[in-house]
């Protein structure tokens, strides 16, 4: 039972859906006593102040408009629920009194029928869906095996409290109490680490008996072991508790599941954990959690989206280099991406100090330099072989195209 149980989780997360019961904390067994004291009180009162067969049918109606509105309802809701446990409540009143009074039934034979019909609906729901979790009611067809299993449980519930009552002579007063401590065995055991689903649904059976055994008490009269109230008062209170409660209830929230329990409603220690189904909003992408900030895009940093450069000043975009305010220049220095200019002349060329005039015209890098003129050695230039004939000579070479200058001798023709 529990590996179906933990399955029964998985499940409720794979199909998506949200659950459709409430959080089965204290105040869930409240209202299910007073629901079912308020059932039983209404339905006595409308069967003796109406003709039997026409309250069985507007009960049938109410409770299939309270029944539709629950399913029609997405997740769980406080007033569709309520409503429809207050409409089973006085409906499977009904149908437990008229087999009894209407087929002339026995109670004893009505309650084992309403109670084979439970078991019933637990074998196939248990062979279909593979767990009776509660927190896993969270698609159509198992919301039907659940108010099945409810409708039951009330009609069962109510046959056997009259059974106790009335063919065991015990009163209404005995029998409440005597089911009040036989609740307390499956809470007990609950306590003790005992099945969590299987012990929900004793103690869900046995809420009926103790919840009619008191409405009867104070509605019945004296001579059948009541306080002789009737059944006009009682329904009235309890249908006053009864909306007063669900009212509490829908303002508070305190009642919704765990998957979308307001913020400071935490379900009791020890209660049998729930599905954690993920709410997902109609509006806006992700799921959306109650009391927690919205995240439909990319937050935005003074008007602007998240993922584009901040702009400081009057700057470009990234790509462009920053501009800082009126930035200075030195020299006649340009902005960022071009060449820095020096005394406009542009970057490559030689920077051109002072005045080079000495130097001749000289060109720009990547030409050799000229350095004035080359020296004159005699009135000749230097390198030119051509001057000394055949013969080099070191210093100022000799004119030999003028033999005079050493006696009119040519030294080139020694003849």
């Amino acid at each position: 039972m529990a590996a179906r149980y933990r399955g029964g989780q998985t499940d409720a997360q794979a199909y998506g859906g949200l659950p459709k019961v409430p959080a089965v904390k204290p105040y869930f067994w409240g209202l299910k006593l007073l629901t079912t004291a308020m059932g039983e009180a209404i339905s006595d009162y409308l069967a003796q102040r109406f003709d039997p067969y026409l309250a069985v049918f507007a009960g049938f109606v109410v409770f299939a408009i309270a029944i539709t509105w629950q399913f029609r309802t997405v997740g769980y809701r406080t007033w569709p629920y309520w409503s429809a446990v207050s409409m089973v409540a006085i409906f499977g009143t009904m149908c437990a009194d008229a087999m009894h009074i209407a087929l002339g039934i026995p109670y004893p034979v009505s309650t084992a029928f309403y109670a084979i019909c439970l078991i019933v609906t637990f074998a196939v729901w248990y062979r279909v869906e593979g767990t009776l979790d509660i927190h896993s009611i969270v698609t159509p067809r198992r919301e039907v095996f659940y108010w099945l299993a409810i409708i039951f449980t009330f009609a069962m519930g109510t046959a056997l409290g009259d059974f106790t009552a009335t063919t065991l002579h015990l009163g209404y007063l005995a029998s409440a109490f005597l089911f009040i401590a036989a609740i307390c065995v499956p809470l007990v055991a609950w306590r003790l680490g005992a099945n969590p689903v299987l012990t929900f649904w004793v103690a869900y059976i046995l809420t009926r008996p103790i919840g009619a055994s008191f409405a009867d008490f104070f509605g019945q009269p004296k001579s059948a072991s009541g306080m002789g109230f009737g059944h006009p008062p009682v329904a009235g209170v309890s249908l006053i508790l009864v909306v007063a409660f669900i009212i509490y209830l829908s303002r508070t929230g305190i009642d919704r599941p765990a998957a979308e329990a307001p913020q400071g409603a935490q379900a009791p220690t020890g209660a049998a954990p729930q599905a954690a189904v993920a709410h997902y909003p109609q509006n806006g992408p992700g799921p959306r959690y109650r009391n927690q900030p919205q995240y439909d895009g990319p937050p935005q940093y003074g008007g602007q989206q998240y993922g584009n450069p901040p702009q400081y000043g009057n700057q470009s975009q990234y790509g462009n280099p920053p501009q800082y305010g009126n930035q200075p220049h030195y020299g006649n220095r340009p902005p960022y991406g071009n060449p820095p200019q020096y005394r406009d002349q542009q970057y490559g060329n030689p920077p051109q100090y002072g005045n080079q005039s000495q130097y001749g015209n000289q060109s720009r890098y990547g030409n050799p330099p000229q350095y004035g003129k080359p020296p004159q050695y005699g009135g000749q230039q230097y390198g030119d072989p051509s001057r000394y004939g055949d013969q080099p000579h070191n210093g100022n070479p000799p004119q030999y195209d003028n033999p005079a200058e050493y006696g009119g001798q040519d030294y080139r023709n020694p003849s």
